[in-house]
């Protein structure tokens, strides 16, 4: 579990195709000395496990059901990426309850910079609309954001300047696709609701 607050950004050094998955080597340029093998950290709101230390040089495994639902199939050398480390249950719950399992992509539909601030909005696939709420929390790219307001075919959020300096969130244009994870309650209501739901249409 993670909770959408980035502790900071990472630079993807090698991508290196094994099979049907990819192992990305990223450095850290904040390097924890306490991080394990095996540890869970999210990268770009995605849960990879490492699976190799070499210094500040983490590996990641990623497997093909990942590469074909999220951004990580696009990474070249070079991005930048928004990392997280697991969260522990000492520790304060500053965002929202995130699983880094991504629901889905989306992309930048519309961009305004006003001041230090920026409104941008993403479009993403209509079955996962039903997930959205206007004020709701959702997680980009793996930081935790409140939803603006909610559109026919997507949501619009608001990026204070420490969101836009510290996250890769600052560098999107239109156009860019992002990995999304809609608030954990909306999908166990969904879940709850739809057989009633059904059930209803097939009493009409």
């Amino acid at each position: 579990m993670f909770t959408g607050l980035v502790q900071g950004t990472a630079t993807i050094e090698r991508l290196t195709r094994v099979g049907q998955s990819i192992d990305l080597q990223i450095e850290f340029p904040v390097f924890d000395s306490a991080i394990e093998m095996g540890e869970s950290i999210a990268i770009d709101g995605c849960c990879l496990t490492v699976t190799a230390i070499d210094g500040s040089h983490l590996t990641f495994q990623a497997g093909d059901e990942t590469l074909a639902k999220t951004t990580l199939g696009g990474f070249t050398s070079g991005r930048r990426i928004n990392f997280e480390r697991a969260l522990r249950l000492s520790d304060r719950l500053g965002g929202h309850l995130v699983s880094g399992h991504v629901d889905c992509t989306g992309s930048v539909a519309s961009r305004i910079d006003d001041g230090n601030w920026s409104t941008i909005g993403f479009q993403l696939p209509a079955n996962f609309m039903r997930q959205i709420a206007a004020k709701g929390s959702i997680a980009v790219n793996g930081v935790s954001l409140t939803v603006v307001d909610k559109l026919a075919e997507g949501f619009t959020v608001a990026l204070i300047p420490h969101t836009l300096a510290e996250t890769n969130l600052g560098s999107l244009a239109i156009g860019d696709r992002v990995n999304l994870e809609t608030d954990m309650l909306a999908k166990y209501v969904q879940q709850l609701i739809e057989p009633f739901q059904t059930a209803a249409k097939l009493a009409e």
